[in-house]
């Protein structure tokens, strides 16, 4: 038996620019949106796997999002995070250190959107040059 994980859903305040800005620094685009009065805004990761930003009211729980990218995509995400300013780190504890050594890759980052959610990139990719 096979088993591929389909979407799973991120929680936003606004679901429309939190899915842009993700789509943005991962190098991606919003694909369109989904389900019962067009309640998610859907990102395609890849052929299997889509992210669903879903608006809600209030506060979000927390939630992790990890993803492993080869070596030139993790410099290309990194210089957009830098490009926007956004904080990164090389710790969940630390997202905001600014250092992309991680315990469990040869380089990662952290960032967290606007909402809370934590999002993770790894390579076993070299520096950029």
């Amino acid at each position: 038996m096979t088993i591929t994980l389909n979407h799973t859903v991120v929680f936003a305040k606004d679901n429309d620019k939190a899915a842009h800005e993700f789509a943005d620094i991962m190098g991606l685009k919003l694909e369109g949106y989904e389900g019962k009065d067009n309640k998610f805004a859907s990102v395609r990761i890849n052929a299997e796997l889509s992210i669903f930003f879903m608006k809600i009211d209030g506060n979000s729980p927390q939630q992790h999002l990890a993803f492993d990218v080869n070596g030139h995509s993790f410099d290309q995400i990194l210089d957009r995070l830098r490009e926007k300013n956004i904080a990164f780190g090389s710790s969940p504890h630390e997202p905001d250190n600014q250092r992309t050594d991680h315990p469990f890759a040869s380089r990662g980052l952290f960032w967290t959107n606007l909402d809370g959610c934590l999002f993770e990139v790894m390579t076993m990719g070299h520096n950029q040059c």
